[in-house]
């Protein structure tokens, strides 16, 4: 199992108001984040939050390439970015759940306290398959195919790679000591957006063997 220490790129916040950042998500253009009764679009070549939508949003965060996905209690909330409106809504799988990511036309949910990950369908929310981990949840996210999820562990976190057959762990980026990880989502490329709970923070790491951008 490859162990490294995340190489952070860049931290934004907190933001006005200091609001805890919960699930997180990303665009193509903007990193959403989930704060409790809102979602916000964060520019992340500014640091500015461009724009706000009025849903509940205490949990995970996901984009399908045209709608937003957003856990809010014991459902997730289809949303269209467009007007905020919500167009649809499945029941969550229950077990605090935490992390929500799309891939492979399917959504799926880390489950914190019961250290899951379930493959949902996207109409009906059933359960589809499941992955154990042996660790608490927080966000989790694919790319180039790899399922990563984060990870509390004692007093700190990590971004863990998982083989998605199994579940084995096969890579960990370990985060410094006290930083939390609630959402997480990768740009497609080169980098991972972190949600920071209660520091208010989206932290970006970069993906493991990256070079800087020029």
């Amino acid at each position: 199992m490859k162990r490294s220490t995340a190489d952070i790129v860049r931290t934004y916040g907190p933001f006005p108001d200091s609001p805890p950042v919960h699930g997180v998500t990303y665009d193509g253009r903007h990193v959403w984040f989930a704060s409790g009764d809102r979602l916000n679009a964060l520019d992340p070549e500014s640091g500015e939050i461009v724009r706000t939508l009025d849903v509940p949003a205490d949990a995970g965060t996901a984009f399908d390439g045209r709608y937003l996905y957003q856990i809010a209690d014991d459902r997730i909330q289809r949303i269209d970015p467009a007007d905020g409106s919500v167009v649809g809504t499945i029941p969550a799988p229950g077990g605090g759940d935490s992390g929500l990511a799309w891939a492979e036309g399917t959504l799926w949910v880390g489950q914190y306290r019961d250290r899951k990950i379930h493959q949902l369908d996207p109409r009906t929310g059933a359960i589809l398959r499941t992955i154990e981990s042996n660790r608490l949840v927080t966000g989790v996210t694919w790319l180039d195919g790899e399922l990563w999820h984060g990870a509390w562990v004692d007093d700190g976190s990590e971004l863990r790679r998982l083989d998605k057959s199994t579940g084995e762990v096969v890579e960990r980026l370990v985060l410094p000591t006290g930083t939390m990880v609630s959402g997480l989502e990768s740009d497609g490329a080169d980098r991972f957006y972190c949600g920071g709970g209660k520091s208010g923070t989206v932290t970006t790491v970069r993906r493991p063997g990256q070079q800087p951008r020029a």
